[in-house]
């Protein structure tokens, strides 16, 4: 469904009045035009790794507190530290080869000039950046990259196909949040390695935008959506949450730094820690995802059971 500029002034949802398209839009061009950044440029690529220090914060590594953690040497931690690194720009880069595909989908019938899909355009050309970005820390770091599992990688194509717009945006929003409220704790933090630092920070800024956009959009699209859009929206976002928390982290990890990879997956699948750290970092999506009517009868036991949300 198509609104016009009157009835976009007067849609509003639980949040209260939506803001206009166009000037959103704009807002957000004029952002870009002031915080953008060339990581090749911006980022010390060449400057070796500073011993004894992070490539994640230990808090947020996956066995964090577990029993298999407190046997881990200092050393061992932090190289899987380094390969959750990996194994989380890998993920980045799978989710926003999918991230810029919905967006080139979402805009394909939309009018070129328009400064909405002048942003859309921003974006993707943000997203190929980072992308090329943590392709290369992944290389600089030395360790493997960890792609998703064939299932996972054809269930993202899938997924890509039979999305709605709602839908996409809802997905947009899961990959970009949980990281996003992850990054924010990495890059002031003075025990990280300074590369890893840098390109979170510059993960952070541009991502603000990109989250800004895609809520005030999912908010349009929920509210304008037709009942049967809406319902399917809630299943295939649900779905696409279960296979988000399985893939986080890929199982190699643990055997690379020589962990027995089973009796780690049951480890980080029993712990409280890790399970609160995942939940903390996707609260402010679900309770946004709740206040616009996303979260409702069967999506919402699939967000729960995919340990997401409580």
């Amino acid at each position: 469904m198509t609104a016009t500029m009157n009835e976009i002034e007067i849609l509003r949802d639980a949040l209260g009045l939506l803001k206009d398209r166009e000037q959103v839009a704009e807002r957000l061009l004029d952002s870009s035009a002031k915080h953008s950044f060339d990581p090749d440029k911006e980022l010390d690529w060449d400057a070796p790794f500073e011993e004894g220090k992070w490539f994640w914060p230990p808090e947020l590594v996956s066995l964090y507190d577990t029993p298999m953690w407190q046997r881990m040497s200092e050393e061992q931690r932090i190289q899987l530290s380094r390969h959750e690194s990996a194994a989380l720009a890998s993920l980045g880069i799978w989710f926003e080869i999918i991230l810029m595909q919905l967006l080139i989908r979402h805009i394909y019938d939309r009018p070129t000039t328009s400064a909405h899909v002048r942003y859309a355009l921003t974006e993707i050309a943000d997203e190929c950046r980072h992308s090329m970005m943590f392709a290369r820390l992944i290389q600089k770091s030395d360790v493997p990259a960890y792609p998703v599992t064939r299932l996972h990688h054809n269930l993202g194509r899938l997924f890509k196909t039979i999305s709605t717009t709602p839908g996409s945006f809802t997905a947009t929003l899961l990959g970009e949040e949980i990281l996003d409220w992850m990054q924010r704790l990495t890059f002031p933090d003075e025990r990280i390695q300074p590369l890893v630092r840098g390109v979170t920070r510059i993960h952070v800024v541009e991502e603000a935008r990109h989250v800004r956009y895609a809520r005030e959009e999912l908010r349009r699209q929920m509210v304008t959506a037709p009942r049967w859009e809406a319902e399917y929206t809630r299943l295939v976002s649900g779905e696409f949450a279960r296979i988000f928390s399985v893939a986080f982290i890929n199982p190699k990890v643990y055997s690379d730094v020589g962990l027995d990879r089973r009796e780690a997956v049951a480890q980080v699948k029993a712990s409280g820690h890790r399970r609160e750290v995942m939940q903390t970092g996707a609260k402010r999506l679900t309770d946004f995802l709740d206040d616009i009517g996303v979260l409702r009868g069967v999506g919402r036991k699939l967000w729960q059971s995919s340990g997401l949300l409580a």
